[in-house]
Parts: structure tokens; sequence; C-alpha cells
């Protein structure tokens, strides 16, 4: 069938879709949107501050519920263009956003649980049944956002099943078990005999820069505890193997990177670290844990006073950039606090609360504008190149689970959910 466009298509119209191709790059030229001036002049002093963690998470949260609301309150948007986005050709919520709807699934139990928000418990399992709708016939969760090609990832996968997890051990329900089950057989089926994957991957990603599915490989080894399949576990446990066989002897990770294998950035490094993390503990293997103690060691090491870390590290742990990825030290504040509640060392809870304040001096917690107010965005300055002029779900996720596990270190009450290692 011929469209309607096609039919009136002339010369002239080629002509100014060609001008408007050629403009577009326009909108997104920040001296064009004063907000982001006047946000980058924030930035430079800083947001307001509260000593109590309580204000900044609820705003995060509040950020989050509206993610999910612009996406129909099922999945929720990728995250928010503070200007005109390129790639989305558009301002403002970005499409609903299945790798990240996954994980943070299990951050709105958390929430639920440690704020006594039944209402989030609902939001996160309308969440997890759009998980079960979209996905593929495979088993798989697609790479990228709703509404581009329906191609398998398996990064994607790992997530959502850390959701499924969060959601099974919610409700009991078999639903989440049965697409846990599909997914985790479509996992083990892309795994190569060497303990890496390669074949599955996004198209987004570089096949042979993929160490950061060991937090795939977590979700694989939750998944095949809790659902009693060992052959799960056994395949989660070669790829975290593989990681470790990959990993320098100063901890550095090679090839864990969609862009740049030799300049990871600091998200997919942490990415790394948590899936050894999480991945040892559910086995029970040491090595592993070890591993990620070493790399997170490092990590702390770079720390400013103030609480910066490079947006990206090279070989030796040397800075590789100028910018901070807000979305990697919102990550390691939550590695460094999974330590303490692992190793039960308090000395991990220094780093963790040195991150948090430098994270909640870039939370914008007053503006009109409700993709701004609440939300992390995704680099410092809001101008660097990850995330560029964004709040991110996924930065605004793991700052939210960071904040609510340092008022749960600071408790010490006992009121942890087990579930709550999932977020």
């Amino acid at each position: 069938m011929i469209s309607l466009g096609e039919q009136v298509s002339s010369p002239w119209l080629r002509i100014g879709r060609v001008i408007e191709d050629r403009l577009q790059p326009l909108r997104g030229v920040v001296v064009a949107h004063p907000a982001i001036m006047a946000e980058l002049m924030r930035e430079r002093l800083g947001h307001p501050v509260e000593t109590d963690h309580r204000p900044h998470l609820i705003a995060a949260l509040q950020w989050l519920e509206r993610a999910q609301d612009a996406s129909d309150g099922l999945g929720l948007a990728r995250g928010y263009s503070l200007t005109w986005n390129r790639y989305f050709r558009s301002k403002g919520w970005q499409p609903p956003y299945p790798e990240t709807t996954g994980y943070i699934i299990a951050s709105l139990y958390m929430a639920a649980r440690h704020l006594d928000r039944p209402d989030l418990k609902r939001r996160a399992e309308r969440a997890a049944m759009w998980e079960i709708d979209i996905a593929l016939p495979s088993g798989a969760v697609q790479g990228g956002v709703v509404g581009e090609g329906k191609t398998p990832a398996v990064f994607n996968t790992g997530q959502v099943l850390l959701g499924w997890m969060a959601t099974l051990a919610a409700s009991g329900s078999n639903r989440f078990a049965d697409a846990a089950y599909r997914a985790g057989k479509f996992l083990v089926g892309c795994l190569d005999v060497d303990g890496l994957w390669r074949r599955g991957n996004s198209h987004f990603a570089d096949a042979h820069a993929t160490l950061y599915n060991a937090r795939t490989a977590w979700a694989l080894a939750e998944t095949g505890v809790r659902l009693g399949v060992p052959n799960f576990v056994r395949a989660a446990g070669r790829n975290l193997t593989a990681v470790v066989k990959l990993q320098h002897a100063d901890g550095w990770f090679p090839d864990c990177c969609l862009t740049d294998p030799e300049r990871p950035l600091l998200h997919t490094i942490a990415y790394t670290i948590r899936g050894l993390l999480e991945g040892g503990r559910v086995l029970q293997d040491s090595l592993l844990l070890d591993h990620a103690t070493l790399a997170a060691t490092r990590i702390a090491e770079a720390q400013t006073a103030r609480g910066r870390l490079p947006g990206r590290f090279a070989r030796r742990w040397r800075p590789a950039a100028r910018w901070s990825c807000l979305t990697g030290e919102a990550q390691m504040a939550n590695i460094w606090l999974r330590l303490f509640e692992i190793t039960g060392s308090r000395h991990w809870r220094a780093p963790a609360e040195i991150a948090l304040r430098w994270l909640k001096s870039t939370q914008n917690r007053t503006s009109p504008d409700p993709g701004l107010r609440g939300g992390i965005k995704g680099s410092f300055p809001c101008s660097g190149p990850y995330g560029r002029y964004q709040t991110l779900s996924w930065a605004t996720k793991f700052f939210a689970d960071a904040l609510m596990r340092s008022e749960q270190a600071a408790d010490g009450n006992g009121r942890r959910d087990a579930a709550d290692c999932l977020a």
C-alpha cells in the first residue's frame, strides 16, 4: 500500500524534508534553551543538599512515577530530554525502555517495603506484567526502546529477570516463574563454550566487549537458585569465571564498554563489579567476591574528597575523562553499601556516603520541569557525553537504591527484606 506521504510527494516536498533534516540539529543548540543554560550555571554551585536522605529519595521516586505515567502507567520511560534529542527526534519523555524497567521493578518493591507504600508495589507488578506482554517468543527481551526493531538482547533479558524474580517473591504467581524460565533458557542457549556471551547481544553492543554481562550472569544465577534449575546456575558460574580470568591483576576490566573497550565507562565497569559481587554471593564463591572487592577498592581510591569520579577509566585505573558519569557513581555507592551488608566491614560506608552527598548536590528538586525535577542526569556537567542533557531512569533508580541502603545501614534494625538484594 502506498502511504499518503508517497502519494503527495513532489520535488518541492523532498527539498523541504532535506532542509528540515538539516535544521533539526539546531533545535538542540543549548543557547536556544534558557532552562539548560540555567541548569549548567546552577550545577557550578550545586543544588541544595539535605543531611537527611529522605527528601532526595522522595523526589527521585516521584520522578520514577512520572516516568511510568508518561508510558501509560506500564513500562518506564527511558529518560527525559531537556532539549531536542537528535536520536529520538523530540524533546521530553522518551519511549518506555524494557531493559531499565526490568531492574527498576525491584527498586519499586524495595521502596514499597522501605516506605510502606503499597502503591509502589502495584506499580512494580504492572511493569512486570508489561514485560511479560512484550517479551519475544524465544523468552528474550528486546534491545532498545519500544518502537525500535524487536531484536533479542542478552543483557536486557538479564535485567528483566531481576524484575521478574522480585515480582515472583512478592506475588508468588507462576506467570513470572514461567517467563523467567523461558528467558533463562534463551540466555543459556546463547552462551559460548568459553563462558562468554557473544551471540544474542543487542545491536547497540560490541559483541566482543560485553564483560558487563556479568550482571546478566548474576540474574541467571538468582533465577536458577530460586526456580531450582541447576543448568542456569552452572551457566552463570561459567560466565563469571570467564570474566575474572580476563580481569587484570589490578582489578581493571577490559572489554566492558559499548563504545570504547580500552577506556570503559564507569557505568559498565560498575555493572561488571555488581555482577561478580552478587554472583559470588548467590554461588557462595569467595573468589568472585574477592575479584569484585579488588575493583571496588581501586575505584574508592580514585574518589575525590568532593565525591567525584572520572567517567571513564583506562588501563591501570588511569582517569580517562574529565566529566563524571553520575549513573556509575550511584552504582558504586550501591556496590560499596552491598559490600558493607555482605561483609559487615563498616569502612565501605565512607565512600558510599561521600558519593551520595555529591550526587544529592546534582539533583534539582525545585525545577518546574517535571522531567528534570528529582531525576538524576547522565553526566556532570549535564553537557557531558553520557546521556547529554538528559535525566535517565537508570541513573535515578540507582540513586534511589543507594539512598535506601544508606538509610537501612544507619538504622541497623534488621528490617531489610531478602529480595532487596535484587535492586
